[in-house]
């Protein structure tokens, strides 16, 4: 890419030319492999990211929230995706999905409660680098502890929206208070303040300690734990970085979603693979990077992306991740299947007869036999 006075200009090897028009320089900056794509891009591939600084964000009494779903990324069928930031004290109020909720806390911390349909009870504190996983149908709320709350949600449908949710406030306000009378034994004057309509977000006290809150239930807590400490866990350390990898085998309430969390370290790669699977969302935490997307037929694409944005990449795409930037480049790859699968380029020819990889490729025959044998998910 050259420049011309100052600004980034679509220009490569002689070709292109300055642009004079209007346009935004800001996102030309953000997306240098865009206005001019390596030589390798090619054809018409779908956009596969989003940004969630370009998402709607709903301003509540106690915070906000913005979501991605299949609306704005229309090639994202799998999974949508929720950026929610809770006060201090701040409720996400009662309520419950048609689909499974997995979330992943971004900063500061919250309390997390859900009753599942035994009457099994779950009560638990997130910090960062945190997540929990409640199944479809469980109905859960989430408080802000005294530092308040951001966190991701990740939802395993693509057509999902948090303006759909099922909350206990829009319900017993859609219902008559005759009902409601019979079903609680509640009194006219006790049910004079119910709401009018759904609270969604709203500000509420900071919890007590988390011992002074738990309420024992009579048929005991969930058999599996909905949280799971992600940052806890020893990662997998590689030449250029390093991964987490969370699914049912690690965090066996997570039944419909599993994920892993990478860092490439400056200079390196999350290797040339593909997922044998399913469809892959990412969420971008840190760092600066770009993905390379081969869609099969000679079609390829290269996007780039930064904190807050959102990449999606569908079944059986190659790819590869790049850091570009001086700092570790961190993100979230997930996947609507509860176990974690790919395939890695490297692996698959080291495991071949040498020479079948070598006249493919037209390469010596050495150079093959020199790749490693297992998966190195991040390399340099």
């Amino acid at each position: 890419m050259s420049t011309h006075q100052g600004l980034p200009q679509p220009q490569r090897d002689g070709q292109g030319g300055i642009d004079t028009g209007p346009r935004n320089v800001e996102l030309d900056l953000q997306n240098p492999d865009m206005l001019t794509p390596p030589e390798t891009d090619s054809g018409t591939v779908p956009n596969m990211k989003f940004s969630f600084g370009m998402a709607h964000t709903r301003i509540e009494e106690g915070g906000w929230t913005r979501e991605i779903t299949q609306r704005e990324l229309p090639i994202a069928t799998t999974l949508a995706g929720v950026d929610m930031k809770l006060n201090p004290g701040a409720y996400r109020e009662l309520h419950w999905h048609k689909e499974g909720e997995w979330g992943y806390v971004l900063e500061g911390s919250c309390r997390i409660g859900a009753v599942d349909q035994e009457g099994r009870n779950f009560l638990d504190d997130v910090v960062k680098g945190d997540l929990w996983f409640f199944p479809k149908g469980v109905p859960h709320y989430i408080q802000a502890l005294e530092e308040g709350v951001e966190f991701l949600l990740v939802f395993d449908d693509g057509g999902f929206s948090e303006n759909s949710t099922f909350m206990i406030s829009d319900f017993f306000a859609h219902t008559p208070k005759s009902v409601l009378a019979k079903n609680f034994g509640w009194t006219p004057e006790q049910m004079a303040n119910m709401p009018e309509k759904e609270k969604y977000i709203f500000q509420g006290q900071v919890p007590p300690s988390l011992e002074s809150d738990r309420v024992i239930s009579p048929t005991g807590d969930v058999p599996s734990s909905f949280k799971h400490r992600m940052l806890s866990q020893t990662p997998q350390r590689f030449k250029g970085g390093s991964v987490r990898i969370v699914d049912n085998t690690t965090f066996r309430a997570a039944t419909t979603i599993s994920a892993a969390l990478v860092e490439v370290d400056p200079g390196g790669i999350r290797e040339l693979h593909w997922h044998n699977t399913d469809d892959e969302w990412q969420y971008y935490i840190s760092g600066v990077g770009r993905m390379g997307v081969f869609a099969s037929s000679g079609l390829a694409r290269t996007f780039d992306f930064r904190a807050g944005d959102v990449g999606y990449v569908p079944f059986a795409y190659g790819h590869y991740i790049e850091n570009l930037g001086n700092e570790p480049l961190v993100f979230l790859e997930m996947f609507r299947n509860p176990l974690f699968q790919d395939v890695s380029a490297a692996q698959w020819m080291a495991n071949l007869p040498p020479q079948v990889s070598a006249d493919a490729l037209n390469m010596p025959r050495e150079l093959i036999e020199a790749l490693p044998k297992d998966k190195r998910p991040v390399i340099a």
